[in-house]
């Protein structure tokens, strides 16, 4: 392992500044020697000691990749940033580390942390470090006993904050923050904050809710999106799948009894039903449509119950209102039901047969747990986005439902904000989809802002780059 370690690590000596400065030159921080000819002296510690140095950090693991350093640690927080002497709790993120010398990503997922090294787009593009984090209440960076009034935000951005400025004296150059979905909104939530820590912002297809009593723009998208024949069958398949509401029940409980899932938190199997059918719409056309997609949906009329069935399960997934698949998520759905605010949408198509309609948050949170929906909340965040944004890019996919209602930065070359929409694209749209002229200028400001304007982007990896956005097709972002 030793040997392995030492390996990886003359590696990133001898390719951790190319493409940078022109010349490849080893770094006091990476080589452990002082740099030659830098006119002062350097810092010889490992960067793994320099990490650990910084109070409150602590390691789990360290995991080798060629090219780059890998960490995953635990970083002590305040359970209430107001308060900071009232207790603490352990956060995970990971250092994917190539070298001081190169400008730094700061990714949220918004979820939890993939402990194996991985790469977002714009780590690629300008060739970086990339620091993750895991957010706040998602296990096992969740405080002890759990006080879920300090899961909004505010919070989770000034954790974020506390990560930059214990990292910032190690990786001096430049930084921006990405992530996509519920990690796009939390990235944009953090610039709102923080807007000083950043030097740029990358969301991707984030949603911005801004009056969750008004959802008519999902509804319009619905009325458009893709052909009028793969709506159609959606729609018929997803009708004839409450139609068969009595057989189609009968095989969700034999799955539920085979698997041992649990309903006490939706309340009854009837409601998780109903639930999962409502999503499949959604579902679909988040992540699945295509020409291959629209064929295989079930014929309405002569699609077997089973054929019904299984078709569902891989487009919403029956496992995801049962209580084991709405576990992990409660923070999701407690911030949905108290800052984030969720979509309800119409679905005409199913009048006279939907019970429940599209249930709320509070629904998928355990009622041990206090929710008050905070009205202001987003309204803040979506007018400092329209007034005072800089340097901040939103992308989105021209067939994602999340991207109805999207962020809308500030106007004016002063600004430096944009938003580009990927043609076809659904919620795993990236710079890499965007027509060729919005590709060249999107990855130019990205370069500009991380500083490295002539740079190239690294070459691609397959283990590094392969897709990582977890797949919610219910109403998740």
């Amino acid at each position: 392992m030793r040997k392995a370690l030492r390996w990886v690590l003359s590696l990133t000596v001898l390719i951790g500044t190319a493409g940078y400065t022109g010349t490849t030159v080893a770094t006091a921080d990476e080589a452990g020697t002082p740099a030659t000819g830098s006119g002062a002296p350097a810092a010889t510690t490992d960067i793994k000691d320099r990490l650990l140095a910084i109070k409150g950090m602590s390691l789990i693991e360290e995991k080798p990749y060629d090219g780059y350093r890998f960490f995953v640690l635990n970083y002590r927080q305040p359970v209430d940033h107001r308060h900071p002497s009232k207790g603490t709790f352990q956060q995970r993120i990971t250092v994917l580390h190539k070298d001081t010398a190169r400008p730094t990503v700061f990714h949220t997922s918004g979820y939890g942390l993939n402990t194996n090294p991985g790469r977002s787009e714009p780590t690629r593009i300008i060739d970086g470090n990339q620091v993750s984090m895991e957010y706040r209440f998602f296990s096992p960076s969740r405080p002890d006993p759990a006080d879920w009034k300090k899961l909004d935000i505010w919070q989770a951005a000034s954790d974020q904050h506390r990560i930059f400025k214990a990292l910032k004296p190690l990786y001096t150059k430049k930084w921006l923050s990405t992530g996509a979905s519920k990690g796009g909104m939390t990235a944009t939530y953090f610039e709102r904050f923080y807007p000083r820590d950043m030097d740029g912002v990358v969301a991707y297809v984030a949603p911005n809710d801004v009056n969750n009593d008004e959802d008519s723009a999902y509804d319009r998208f619905f009325e458009t999106v893709g052909t009028k024949e793969c709506r159609t069958k959606l729609e018929a398949a997803q009708r004839e799948a409450l139609e068969r509401r009595k057989p189609l029940k009968k095989k969700y409980a034999a799955y539920a009894a085979e698997n041992n899932y649990t309903f006490k938190t939706v309340g009854t199997l009837d409601k998780a039903f109903e639930a999962v059918v409502l999503d499949v719409n959604w579902g679909f056309w988040q992540y699945q449509q295509s020409t291959t997609a629209c064929a295989e949906v079930p014929a309405a009329a002569s699609a077997s119950d089973q054929e019904l069935f299984d078709w569902i399960d891989r487009v919403g997934g029956w496992s995801s209102y049962t209580d084991q698949g709405l576990e992990y998520y409660t923070p999701y759905y407690y911030q949905a039901g108290t800052q984030l605010g969720s979509p309800d949408i119409e679905q005409p198509w199913l009048v006279g047969l939907s019970r429940y309609g599209y249930q709320p948050p509070r629904n998928f949170v355990p009622r041990e747990i206090p929710m008050r929906f905070q009205k202001h909340a987003m309204k803040d965040v979506d007018r400092w986005v329209r007034t005072h944004s800089h340097r901040m890019m939103f992308v989105y996919g021209e067939n994602d439902p999340w991207g109805a209602e999207p962020f809308r930065p500030a106007r004016g070359a002063k600004h430096d904000s944009h938003v580009f929409t990927a043609p076809g694209a659904n919620h795993g749209a990236n710079v890499a989809g965007l027509t060729a002229a919005d590709k060249a200028k999107a990855t130019q400001r990205i370069l500009a802002w991380a500083g490295v304007p002539a740079a190239k982007p690294a070459p691609y990896d397959a283990k590094l780059d392969r897709e990582r956005r977890d797949r919610h097709n219910t109403l998740r972002p």
